[in-house]
C-alpha cells in the first residue's frame, strides 16, 4: 500500500473541497454548522453505527453458508477496516476486499479463495440494489431538476460504465470458460512487456480463479441466502437514505427522500469511478452542486454535506486507522494502489 500516493491524492481532495468552502464563504458555512441541532447529529451517528452492523450481518451470513467459522465481534472489526481502506484506496473503492478477504483467512485458517468469494459475494449483494436505485437516481434528476446537457452526459457514463463492470464482474465469476479466456487473455499481454516466466504465475492464476468461482457458485445456489442478503441490501440502502435526511433535519431543512436518494446515489456513482481516495471532492461537489440546485441555500448545502461525510466517511476511516495495527502491517500488502 502506497502510503504517499494516498496521502498525495487526500491532499488533492481536501485542496478541492478548502477551494469550494472558501468559494462559497467559510464564516456562512460555520454559521450554518453551529445551528445544527445535535440530538439529531447523533441520531444519524447511531444509523450509522445501525448500518455497519447490517453490513457485517450480511457477511456473517455468507461465511455461513461456506461454513466459514467466525466471531461476529471479529468479523465487525474486519468490516470496519476493509471500509476504511476502500475509502482510502482510489481503486474503484474495492481496495480493501482483498484485505477482509486476507484477515478472515488468518483468523479462520479457510483458504484464501473461499473467503474472497464471501467478500465478492458480499460486494455483489451490495452493488444490485445500488444499480437499481442508481437508474432511479438518475432518472429523477432527469425530471424535476433539469440536468443540462454536459452533467446529464457525465452521470449516464458514469451509469453505463458502473452496469457494464458489474455483468463483467458477475460473468467473470460464474463463467469458468470465459475466466480462463480472460486470464490467458491479461498473461498473453503481460509477456509483451517482461521476459520473465509467467506460467507458474497463470497457473496459479487459474486455480485461484476455479476454487473462487466453485464457492462463489454455491453461494449463487442458497435461495434463503439471497433473499436475505438482499432484503439486508435494501435496507442499508435506505438506512443511508435516512442518515442523510436526518442531518438536514438537524438544520432545519426538509428534504424529499426522492431527492435525497437521487443526490446520494448519483455521487456515490460518481465516487466509484477511481479517482480520489473515497470520492473527497468529487462527491462532497456534487452533492453541494445538486443540493444548491434543488433549493437548498450553498452555505446549508455545503454544511449538511461536511457533517454527513465526516459521519460516513472520516468516522469510518478513523475507527478502521485504530483497528488496522492489531492486524499487522502485511494486511496492507493485499491492497493494489497501481
Amino acid at each position: 500500500m502506497d502510503f504517499k500516493k494516498i496521502i498525495g491524492l487526500l491532499s488533492v481532495g481536501i485542496i478541492i473541497l478548502v477551494a469550494m468552502v472558501i468559494y462559497i464563504g467559510p464564516s456562512k458555512i460555520i454559521s450554518a454548522i453551529q445551528t445544527a441541532n445535535i440530538y439529531y447529529v447523533i441520531l444519524a451517528v447511531i444509523i450509522q453505527f445501525v448500518i455497519l452492523a447490517l453490513w457485517n450481518k450480511r457477511w456473517s451470513l455468507i461465511c455461513d453458508s461456506l461454513d466459514i467459522p467466525h466471531g461476529e465481534l471479529s468479523l465487525f472489526a474486519m468490516t470496519i477496516v476493509g471500509l476504511a481502506i476502500n475509502d482510502l484506496t482510489p481503486s474503484g473503492r474495492s481496495g480493501g476486499e482483498p484485505v477482509r478477504a486476507y484477515l478472515l483467512t488468518k483468523s479462520s485458517l479457510v483458504d484464501f479463495k473461499k473467503t474472497f468469494a464471501t467478500v465478492m459475494g458480499d460486494k455483489l449483494f451490495d452493488m444490485f440494489p445500488f444499480m437499481v436505485l442508481a437508474i432511479f437516481a438518475v432518472a429523477y434528476l432527469m425530471l424535476y431538476l433539469h440536468l443540462n446537457t454536459t452533467l446529464f452526459s457525465i452521470l449516464l457514463v458514469a451509469l453505463i460504465l458502473f452496469i457494464l463492470a458489474l455483468v463483467f464482474i458477475v460473468y467473470i465469476s460464474i463463467n469458468e470458460e470465459f475466466g480462463l479466456k480472460t486470464i490467458k487473455w491479461v498473461f498473453r499481454q503481460a509477456r509483451r512487456f517482461t521476459s520473465r516466466d509467467l506460467k507458474k504465475s497463470e497457473k496459479k492464476a487459474v486455480s485461484s480463479l476455479l476454487g473462487f468461482q466453485n464457492s462463489l457458485l454455491y453461494l449463487m445456489n442458497d435461495y434463503k441466502l439471497i433473499i436475505n442478503a438482499t432484503i439486508i441490501s435494501f435496507v442499508v440502502w435506505f438506512l443511508e437514505l435516512i442518515r442523510v435526511y436526518v442531518v438536514f433535519l438537524a438544520f432545519g431543512q426538509t428534504v424529499s427522500l426522492g431527492m435525497i436518494a437521487s443526490v446520494f446515489l448519483v455521487s456515490s456513482l460518481i465516487g466509484v469511478i477511481p479517482a480520489l481516495p473515497g470520492g473527497l471532492g468529487s462527491i462532497d461537489g456534487v452533492m453541494i452542486l445538486l443540493y444548491s440546485m434543488a433549493g437548498v441555500s450553498a452555505s446549508v448545502s455545503t454544511a449538511a454535506t461536511l457533517v454527513e461525510r465526516m459521519i460516513s466517511l472520516w468516522m469510518v476511516i478513523i475507527m478502521g486507522m485504530i483497528l488496522l495495527p492489531f492486524y499487522g502491517k502485511d494486511a496492507l500488502d493485499q491492497v493494489d494502489m497501481d
